[in-house]
């Protein structure tokens, strides 16, 4: 089943635009919420959490405002992409991720991000 493109955004309030963007954009802030480890080289990322590994090239970068990756073995050319927003109306900066899922998985897909953006903000110290 072909994949759709969800957008879910979480604001973050009391934290500074540099070290928010250092945790999406830089491999040991990635590794402190996103997966256990995670190496690069070049613009190949290699996350790890515990026995389970996968690659991901990161595809497009505008620096300060967001950052794209595609693994490596997903055959449907999708994408995954954490991008900052800045809105003067709007305490705080969002925080936009897109992600690819089917419909069934739709649910799932937005409880691990959920998941795993409160693990950003716990280790951000919000």
């Amino acid at each position: 089943m072909k994949k759709e493109k969800i957008q879910l955004e979480y604001v973050f309030s009391n934290i500074s635009f540099n070290v928010l963007w250092n945790n999406i954009s830089t491999a040991s802030g990635l590794a402190d919420w996103f997966a256990d480890k995670v190496h690069v080289e070049g613009r190949l990322y290699n996350f790890s959490w515990g026995d389970h590994s996968q690659q991901a090239e990161m595809i497009q970068l505008h620096n300060g405002s967001f950052i794209r990756f595609r693994w490596l073995d997903d055959t449907e050319h999708t994408y995954f992409e954490f991008k900052l927003i800045v809105d003067d109306l709007v305490p705080g900066i969002a925080l936009i991720i897109t992600d690819f899922s089917t419909p069934e998985e739709k649910m799932d897909v937005t409880l691990l991000w959920n998941k795993q953006v409160s693990y950003l903000k716990e280790r951000s110290g919000i």
